[in-house]
């Protein structure tokens, strides 16, 4: 059986009129349709059995080692620990007007103005306890490590170009910004995220990698266990989410050393952190963390058959924090406190998302949980 996270606390009850108040303050901000004060009891009280008959939520999964030609990947997808919260929490989350002040004592914007340093080497432990509040659409991050990371591309910062051996500067310096072009194609660019095809990710990789195009395009025109996009893309159903806001929460480094086809190999290890909403329904935001780790190589074409100015895939390897087990239709799935559990029920160790400082666990076909999202 899984864990539960220790915050795991009864619920306290919510007087009809606070139900109420926090109804129709909702119906007038945001789009989302009204949620008669009924209907919020009658959702307290599902999740309140769920808790106490120890029902295990969604956990993350993770898939053996495929390997293609010259293009190896691993599988590893996480899912959060969906475990209720109380509900006065949870209202003040979703309309923080209820109560005076700041309750929590965290002001976001001034944690945001004091942003992390780069990242130039592995952290050497997992980011301390974050304030214990709840995203909301005004402060998606709250409650979250990535509060103080960088917003989308401007959290992948590349390292001082250098001659790697043979390799001059400027070589070094195009393998550097293809890798980052890669990064933001397959994780940032908002047609990407929101499902469509990853074209401008795809346009870096060199073609002359045929098993690896050919496993992309299977996967990318119909996803199944064996052959899933999210493996290397992040991608999320439009008609089931939508993203809050239009920043994405990024963190990690780039690499460089000699490479095995004549050219220059980049390491890029990073994380993003993805807030979002339902497509329809109650608002509540959740959030998906998702870390990356791919060995690219800019080859020389003078030595080797490949295409100029494209990237060879040599790995690539992910984790997924909040994302439904064992669902393979091309999308992340991610999970809300409020809704019924999908997918496998988790059978493996709790994982901090947010920790870098470990390698990516290669414990195969394992679902288990997350510590915090």
């Amino acid at each position: 059986m899984s864990e539960k996270p220790s915050d795991d606390q009864p619920s306290p009850e919510i007087p009809d009129d606070v139900w109420e108040q926090f109804a129709r303050d909702t119906a007038r901000s945001t789009s989302a349709p009204k949620e008669p004060s009924a209907r919020a009891r009658m959702v307290t009280e599902r999740l309140r059995q769920q808790q106490a008959r120890g029902e295990s939520p969604p956990g993350w999964r993770t898939g053996p080692p495929v390997i293609n030609g010259r293009a190896a990947r691993r599988r590893k997808l996480w899912a959060f620990l969906g475990v209720p919260v109380a509900v006065a929490v949870a209202v003040v989350a979703l309309k923080p007007s209820l109560l005076p002040g700041d309750p929590f004592g965290t002001d976001e914007s001034s944690a945001a103005a004091s942003p992390l340093p780069v990242e130039t080497a592995a952290p050497t432990a997992a980011p301390g306890a974050s304030d214990p509040e709840t995203p909301t659409l005004d402060k998606p991050f709250a409650g979250s490590p990535a509060l103080r990371w960088a917003d989308g591309e401007a959290g992948i910062v590349l390292p001082e170009a250098k001659a790697v051996g043979p390799v001059p500067e400027e070589r070094v310096r195009q393998a550097l910004k293809l890798t980052k072009k890669l990064l933001v194609g397959a994780n940032l660019d908002p047609k990407t995220v929101r499902g469509a095809r990853p074209e401008a990710a795809l346009s870096v990789l060199d073609p002359k990698q045929p098993e690896l195009f050919d496993e992309l395009g299977t996967a990318l025109r119909s996803p199944s266990e064996k052959h899933d996009p999210v493996t290397l893309f992040s991608r999320f159903d439009p008609d089931e989410v939508r993203p809050v806001g239009d920043v994405i929460k990024t963190r990690g480094r780039m690499t460089l050393k000699k490479g095995s086809h004549g050219g220059v190999a980049v390491r890029a290890d990073y994380t993003f952190v993805y807030p979002v909403v339902r497509a329809d329904g109650p608002v509540e935001v959740t959030r998906t963390i998702v870390r990356r780790v791919l060995d690219v190589e800019l080859a020389d074409p003078a030595q080797y058959e490949v295409t100029p100015g494209r990237l060879l895939l040599l790995e690539y390897d992910q984790e997924i924090g909040n994302s439904s087990c064992d669902v393979h239709d091309g999308y992340l799935h991610p999970e809300f406190r409020s809704s019924e559990p999908t997918g496998a029920p988790p059978s493996g160790p709790t994982t901090d998302p947010y920790d870098r400082s470990k390698d990516l666990d290669r414990d195969p076909d394992v679902c288990g949980t997350v510590s915090r999202t």
